[in-house]
């Protein structure tokens, strides 16, 4: 008999009341994943497709990892302009919660909710590891369940995941708190600063190269951290919502 996999947008509804749309696009691969973080968070993951006109009334959304449309012209690029970022762009700037992970990351900044760019590794290859963070940012959305200055720990997967921006707007997120995460001990893939991740200024809006998604469970995660390292994003967002009732 072959084993089906439970699909956690399907087991009971949790008490919180938050609801999280996860999006999947043709090449999204950590969809089920990231749904998973909402459900064990205490939310209530709903899905999202790309070719959707709305959200569907949830609290907060998620642009998970994977390679959307197949990374053609670049990575992000084709994602940008599908027919449910409309509605994603318009709820972030109106204070929706929105993560954007790894490729996530990179339809946030082609759709210009982030500045920047993704481009590929410096090394030109592939990587996947587990990568240390230092928490540079925990008044955002996704962030205030750690601490400032705090390491984590969560896997890295990527192939264009260097961080570049003119001088000018790195100096601005600089001094401005809008670098949430920086890489410590190693920088995997060339960005500039050694910049993992970012805020816009409301801070409602992030986005990172990082998988914290992976690491939400004990046992399946790296195992420095204990493997839960990447509760904090989901939690945080959670208590935010909860907070603003």
């Amino acid at each position: 008999m072959t084993a089906v996999a439970a699909d956690p947008t399907t087991e009971a509804a949790p008490e919180s009341g938050v609801s999280v749309g996860v999006v999947t696009f043709p090449g999204t691969l950590d969809d089920r994943d990231a749904a998973r973080a909402v459900r064990l968070a205490g939310a209530n993951p709903v899905n999202l497709w790309h070719a959707d006109s709305t959200l569907s009334g949830v609290d907060a959304v998620i642009l998970p990892g994977g390679f959307s449309y197949g990374d053609y012209l670049r990575c992000g690029a084709i994602a940008g302009f599908a027919p449910i970022m409309e509605s994603v762009v318009a709820a972030a700037n109106a204070g929706m919660p929105v993560l954007g992970i790894c490729n996530g990351f990179q339809i946030l900044c082609e759709s210009r909710l982030l500045p920047g760019a993704l481009i590929r590794n410096d090394h030109q290859h592939f990587i996947c590891r587990d990568q240390d963070l230092v928490v540079e940012n925990a008044n955002t959305a996704w962030t205030c369940d750690y601490e400032q200055g705090q390491t984590i720990r969560v896997p890295l997967k990527n192939g264009e995941g260097g961080f570049v921006a003119t001088d000018e707007v790195l100096d601005e997120l600089e001094s401005t708190g809008r670098v949430v995460f920086r890489y410590q001990g190693f920088n995997p893939n060339g960005s500039l600063r050694d910049i993992a991740g970012i805020t816009n200024e409301a801070g409602n809006v992030v986005g990172l190269m990082p998988h914290p998604e992976h690491a939400v469970e004990a046992g399946f995660g790296p195992e420095d951290g204990g493997g839960i390292d990447g509760q904090g994003f989901f939690s945080s967002a959670v208590r935010t919502l909860v907070a603003k009732g």
